[in-house]
């Protein structure tokens, strides 16, 4: 089989900036990104992309047109493709068996359905997606179930390693390509078919080839392995405050070394985001299933610290602003779980938000790219509040970070955009309540230079010495 047409189901974070990759570096590759939602693909269809990722409008605007197709008739997109991407949403199931941990393949299955319903030639099916072990083997069990006479079917597992905010950067310059599939001669063709695709860019010494389960189970470890780095940060960044010790100067001291490197050491809020929480979750259920409990129990703590690191960050704005934060106007400066992204998944500041919500402040939150709409779902998600009305009359949403702080009682940094670096300070201390107060959750502010303006301020892992000048006793007074 010589791959000419590629179908990519599900338009997501995760589909769309692959094959708007793979289409720009295959050029004689037909690529169609498909989804059964209309307002989705009507937005890769214009000039405002559903997701926001540094580099891709660029891409899909090369492409678009071209040999990359955005399209709801998924029908089409796979009677003709020759490959066939799986990458659809993967949720953490909300009830019934392993409620809370184990993955939802329930849009996976009806994939895999539709593909046997109307697949009339032999395909190579990709699962794209973040799954547990052993999900190629339910996509395997529906097609050959429903085989058509004269369809045959390969499955193949190839994980994505994107990290959000650099995931052009991650495809043009993988540092691995991960395929795995059946160790038959026809399981091996396979894998060999999609290694051509990747090799129009990627080296070959680059493209790693395994086993279906290792494939899918690499995944869920290399998160879960990222994750515990962050929250083992994190835990000494609690250790560091409490002895006077800068956990920024720890994790240089300690990235140094090349068993280690520096890495995913940069103390914070904690981490959100779309696939470290739930794979983890899905590793300790997949451990819980096959009677591991002290295995669930290691990956079960590194969420319980990252739980932990939010509810300190959080405890500490309300105990600095003397045990109170109720009718106070709190600055809550970025929504999404990092920079360079609209993702608001799992983002640190919804644990700060709704806090801060619940004992009574008045927030005014500003992101250079989440909407504001995405925000009060957020916020007013059933899971989060059951009083909708109530935040809805608490949250404003500001179009500049100078209009949130105007009259605010204190300022909360939850994600590291680099235009908070660049603020003009001085003008936002003057435009603030007294004292004013900072709430670094990312490290990222020079906290002398703030405090010689007059902030009170406090951040991660490290004591702050009374610097300078406070100018604490302004004319404007907290009630």
């Amino acid at each position: 089989m010589v791959i000419e047409k590629i179908c990519c189901l599900g338009a997501g974070y995760v589909g769309g900036p692959t094959c708007s990759v793979i289409a720009l570096k295959c050029p004689n590759i037909k690529v169609t990104v498909c989804d059964k939602s209309v307002e989705r693909i009507n937005q890769w269809n214009s000039d405002k992309l559903p997701i926001y990722e540094p580099g891709l409008q660029d891409v899909v605007n090369q492409c678009r047109g071209k040999n990359l197709f955005f399209s709801t008739d998924i029908a089409k997109g796979i009677r003709e493709a020759d490959l066939i991407f799986i990458s659809v949403n993967t949720p953490t199931k909300t009830f019934g068996n392993g409620k809370g941990r184990a993955a939802d393949l329930k849009y996976v299955e009806s994939a895999a359905r539709m593909i046997a319903d109307l697949a009339t030639s032999n395909k190579i099916v990709v699962e794209k997606s973040t799954v547990p072990v052993k999900a190629a083997e339910i996509i395997m069990k529906i097609l050959r179930a429903n085989t058509k006479p004269g369809v045959e079917y390969q499955i193949l597992s190839n994980p994505e390693f994107l990290a959000e905010g650099t995931a052009i950067v991650d495809l043009v310059e993988a540092e691995r390509v991960l395929i795995g599939g059946e160790d038959t001669p026809e399981g091996q063709k396979a894998i060999q078919e999609l290694c051509w695709v990747y090799e129009h860019w990627i080296p070959a010494k680059n493209i790693l080839t395994t086993n279906t389960w290792s494939s899918e189970l690499s995944k869920l470890a290399a998160n879960a392995f990222l994750a515990q780095r962050i929250s083992s940060i994190n835990s000494l960044s609690a250790v560091c405050e409490a002895t006077g010790a800068d956990v920024s100067e720890v994790a240089r001291a300690i990235g140094r070394d090349s068993r280690i490197g520096p890495k995913f050491l940069e103390a914070s809020i904690g981490f959100g985001g779309s696939c470290f929480q739930k794979d983890i979750l899905n590793l300790i259920y997949l451990c819980e299933c096959l009677n591991l409990p002290e295995v669930a129990e290691y990956w079960q703590q590194v969420l319980n610290l990252n739980d932990y690191q939010k509810t300190r960050f959080t405890r500490k704005v309300i105990e600095s602003l003397f045990n109170t934060v109720t009718d106070k106007n709190i600055a809550i400066l970025g929504f999404s779980f990092k920079k360079n992204t609209g993702d608001t998944r799992e983002s640190p500041a919804i644990h700060v938000s709704t806090t801060l919500l619940d004992e009574g402040a008045k927030l005014h939150i500003y992101d250079p790219k989440v909407e504001p709409e995405q925000i009060f779902y957020e916020l007013t998600n059933p899971y989060i509040t059951s009083d909708p009305e109530i935040v809805k009359k608490n949250v404003e949403i500001h179009d500049t970070a100078y209009s949130a702080v105007t009259g605010a009682h204190a300022i909360v940094l939850c994600t590291e955009w680099d235009e908070f670096k660049t603020l003009d300070f001085k003008k936002i201390y003057e435009a603030m309540m007294k004292p004013a107060y900072i709430f670094d959750g990312r490290k990222i502010l020079n906290h002398e230079a703030l405090q010689n303006i007059g902030f009170h301020v406090q951040t991660i892992g490290k004591r702050l010495s009374r610097v300078g000048s406070i100018r604490a006793q302004g004319s404007q007074t907290m009630p």
